[in-house]
C-alpha cells in the first residue's frame, strides 16, 4: 500500500508525518507492506529541506529525515497512491481541487484516525513543534491500527 502525507509546504507537518510513520511501521514490522512519502499543495517551498525546528523535533525522538526536500502534489499522484493524508481542512480542500475531487475515497484528515476532527496545528505559525509531533504521532498510530489491526 502507498501513503502520501500532505500539508501546505512539505517542510514541517507532512515530512514529520512521513518520517514518524516510517519509524512506526519499521518498529512494528510493517515496512515491507507500505510505501510512505509526503508532498505539498503549494509551490513556495519546493526543493527546500525540512524546516530546521521540525528536523530538530524529529531528532529528539531519534528520527532522521536527511535528504528530504519539498515536492509538489500532482494530479497524476491520485492514481499512484492508496491514501492521501492531510494535516488540516485546508489541505483536504486543496487536495480535492488538485485531484478534481476524491472519486475513490482516498483523502483523509490525519487526526480522524485518532478519533478527532481537529486539525494538526501548523507549527510554522505557532512555533510549537512538540504539540505538532504529538498530534502527528497520535494520528499515525491510529492510521496503523486502521490499516493493520482491524
Amino acid at each position: 500500500m502507498k501513503i502520501m502525507f500532505v500539508c501546505h509546504g512539505n517542510i514541517c507537518r507532512s515530512p514529520m508525518a512521513e518520517f514518524i510513520m516510517k519509524k512506526l511501521v519499521f518498529d512494528m514490522g510493517y515496512s515491507e507492506q507500505v510505501y510512505i512519502v509526503s508532498s505539498a499543495t503549494s509551490t513556495e517551498e519546493i526543493g527546500n529541506t525540512v524546516y530546521p525546528p521540525a528536523k530538530a523535533e524529529l531528532a529528539k525522538h531519534g528520527i532522521r529525515c536527511s535528504g528530504k526536500t519539498a515536492v509538489q502534489l500532482k494530479k497524476s499522484d491520485y492514481e499512484k497512491y492508496d491514501y492521501f493524508i492531510g494535516m488540516d481542512a485546508a489541505n483536504i480542500r486543496n487536495m480535492n481541487r488538485i485531484f478534481n475531487g476524491d472519486h475513490a475515497g482516498k483523502i483523509y484528515k490525519l487526526l480522524s484516525f485518532a478519533g478527532r476532527g481537529d486539525d494538526v496545528a501548523d507549527p510554522w505559525y505557532s512555533g510549537d513543534f512538540e504539540t505538532a509531533y504529538k498530534d502527528i504521532d497520535e494520528g499515525c498510530r491510529g492510521l496503523i491500527k486502521a490499516l493493520f489491526e482491524q
